[in-house]
């Protein structure tokens, strides 16, 4: 053989090797050689967190109760071990602690939401202004940038005021949209000094879903609930979200974007699918999957209006947006939020006349993880978990292609272990799987950034063992390990020194 052809067929087998390594993930000692130089100049690596999940101080400082405090003491049947967010990670008076610990670890940054309740107590300006509450956030955010942790604030991840659902039902009602403006003002006005990165909402898809149409998480609703009708429900919560979102938006870019120079976004949660065969029916199944759970809010925020396919699958039960409203919320983002840890294969559903219409069947999609006795990638202990590292490429690719390119962080990516109390301290900070997981995320995500995805940044989920919603206490996604038994001391697991040498390198 001709010796340019044995090279170029030298040259093929190296390629199909990169690909393959590439397409299937990493193994052994190969993780270790992923670093922060593999990204571009100034891309951001940071943790994140929930004000519910971590705060804890539930009554203290002037705090008003938030619906999720409600859900967990009247219906701690829908928590996994009966807890709540009462303590958390008591991070309300360790913040100098946690953000030791990410100094430590070499990060750039943290998310975090603020408690609504915990700043207007009563939800709205006319109860007043909980000075103390704006005292702990100054207080956080000082401390952040005292050890060089740039903030990333989430106004709202899912703790609404109960104040505001006793007196109008929270976001079934437009007259949130007017409160969460002026909530959402106070805190430009006392942190956009020093916060630059703003997120309106963190997974809208979630909040209305599983607060409005299973009931499984705050305020519980749904059509066989005490309470609620998911048929229509969920549609009209985030329609208010969705306006909200857009008023947010529109008050800091003409009141304070010039002069404090700062970002606003939104986080998303796509269902990202594959078809489970390769039938038309499954095929469809998949777009309509993410039109239903993406689409949702990015056809709205780029084109002002929501998917065809929600118009024609919901008709009258989707509310409608005026031309001012569509106006408002067209192009109403500096950058996208995609929370991504899992995907599953996606079953076309025939249309019938007989549907029992709600969200959950309006999509007329069934979803499986397992397909041939396979699942789709390793369980996790989530339920709803199985690890499948390609679909973060194949979703920011969708995304790049779809919605023209936007600018994206990956505002949240992790995955979670059993709280296994038999095993000692030693034993639980070993998480290998979690390094691997990681790795293989990032791999892709550095994939898809060298396809020309505009991706700035990626936060892990989570910096600490916490509150994990209706799974309570039972598992844990922590880089750093919570001994819920021991005065919640913190301890660094294996993943943490991964990640501090992932960054340093």
């Amino acid at each position: 053989m001709d010796s340019s052809l044995n090279i170029t067929a030298t040259l093929i087998a190296v390629i199909k090797v990169a690909v393959i390594v590439l397409c299937f993930g990493w193994r052994g000692d190969a993780r270790y050689d992923l670093g922060r130089s593999s990204f571009p100049r100034g891309f951001i690596f940071g943790t994140a967190s929930a004000a519910y999940q971590y705060e804890g101080g539930a009554r203290e400082g002037g705090r008003g109760p938030s619906i999720w405090d409600t859900f967990t003491h009247l219906h701690p049947d829908k928590i996994d071990d009966h807890s709540n967010g009462d303590v958390a990670d008591d991070s309300y008076h360790r913040y100098k602690e946690d953000v030791r610990i990410m100094k430590e670890m070499g990060m750039d940054a943290y998310r975090f939401s603020i408690s609504w309740s915990r700043i207007l107590p009563n939800g709205s300006l006319s109860g007043g202004v909980n000075r103390a509450g704006v005292d702990y956030y100054n207080n956080f955010i000082n401390e952040l940038f005292s050890k060089g942790i740039e903030p990333f604030v989430t106004l709202f991840h899912w703790d609404p005021p109960q104040a505001l659902e006793d007196q109008y039902g929270g976001f079934l009602s437009p007259n949130i949209v007017k409160d969460y403006a002026s909530y959402t003002d106070v805190c430009f006005r006392e942190f956009g000094d020093r916060v630059k990165n703003w997120i309106t909402f963190n997974e809208p898809l979630s909040f209305c879903s599983a607060g409005y149409a299973t009931g499984s998480m705050a305020p519980g609703r749904c059509s066989s609930c005490a309470a609620g009708n998911s048929a229509t429900e969920p549609y009209s919560v985030c329609h208010h979200l969705l306006l909200a979102h857009g008023v947010a938006v529109s008050l800091y870019k003409q009141k304070y974007q010039a002069l404090q120079r700062g970002i606003i976004g939104i986080t998303l949660n796509p269902t990202w699918s594959v078809p489970y065969s390769s039938s038309k029916s499954d095929k469809d199944a998949v777009q309509r999957a993410i039109d239903f759970s993406f689409g949702w809010f990015m056809d709205p925020l780029t084109q002002g209006d929501y998917p065809f396919i929600m118009r024609a699958l919901v008709g009258e039960r989707l509310p409608k947006f005026t031309k001012e409203e569509s106006d408002m919320i067209k192009g109403s983002f500096d950058f996208i939020g995609v929370n991504y840890y899992t995907s599953s294969y996606a079953i076309g559903v025939p249309l019938s006349s007989t549907v029992n219409y709600t969200y959950s069947s309006d999509p007329r999609v069934n979803f499986t993880e397992v397909r041939n006795r396979i699942p789709i990638g390793p369980r996790a202990a989530s339920n709803w978990l199985y690890i499948y590292p390609p679909g973060i490429r194949e979703l920011l690719l969708y995304i790049k292609d779809k919605y023209n390119d936007p600018i994206i962080y990956i505002t949240e990516n992790g995955v979670d272990e059993y709280n296994n109390k038999s095993l000692t301290l030693q034993e639980a900070l070993k998480d290998d799987f979690r390094i691997d997981y990681y790795y293989r995320h990032l791999g892709y995500i550095q994939a898809a950034i060298s396809e020309g995805v505009k991706v700035k940044g990626y936060f892990a989920w989570s910096l600490l063992d916490n509150f994990e919603w209706g799974n309570g206490y039972t598992v844990r996604f922590g880089i750093n390990f919570v001994d819920y038994q021991n005065d919640l001391k913190r301890y660094p697991k294996k993943s943490a020194f991964w990640f501090k040498q992932f960054l340093a390198k």
